[in-house]
């Protein structure tokens, strides 16, 4: 018996795609919906620094201003520094230290938000004489407008000194 062989060249048989299409698609679908991402892979929380102008950051080189209070035996105000500049003691210690703030701050400056004021009193130094103190440094009333005129608007204390004997 002979056995004749189909000519398979000239019947070409049709592959249907769409359902190898709709597999790949939900697997696809799948893999999404399972996948999940670690913690430490994804977190991308970074601060960047704002960009300011040139002219700012020069502005912001005032260094912090150190107001010293001295006091004597009595609770009283023996001397008065600004940084390590002996200003005196009485009313004209604190003119004089109210000028230097506003020489060192500046009239009308943007930056009074920015500077900070640290007073250092002595632990016996009577209240009124850090009162004064607080005063010259944070501004004056503007003799021409009547109106008050602010320095500076942060104020910091260092830690009492304990009196020597004490």
């Amino acid at each position: 018996m002979r056995l004749v062989h189909a000519d398979t060249s000239s019947h070409k048989i049709p592959i249907d795609m769409t359902p190898m299409i709709d597999a790949v698609f939900q697997l696809i679908i799948f893999f999404m919906l399972t996948l999940k991402i670690r913690t430490d892979e994804g977190n991308f929380d970074i601060n960047m620094p704002i960009g300011a102008p040139a002219q700012a950051a020069s502005q912001l080189l005032v260094p912090d201003i150190k107001v010293r209070l001295i006091a004597n035996r009595a609770g009283g105000l023996s001397r008065l520094e600004l940084g390590r500049r002996s200003l005196g003691n009485g009313d004209k210690a604190y003119a004089t230290l109210n000028e230097s703030i506003l020489g060192i701050v500046g009239k009308g400056n943007s930056l009074n938000k920015e500077v900070e004021v640290e007073i250092d009193a002595d632990y016996e130094l009577h209240y009124q004489e850090v009162i004064k103190a607080i005063t010259a440094c944070t501004g004056r009333i503007n003799p021409a407008t009547k109106q008050p005129e602010r320095f500076v608007e942060k104020i910091k204390f260092a830690p009492p000194r304990k009196p020597a004997g004490g």
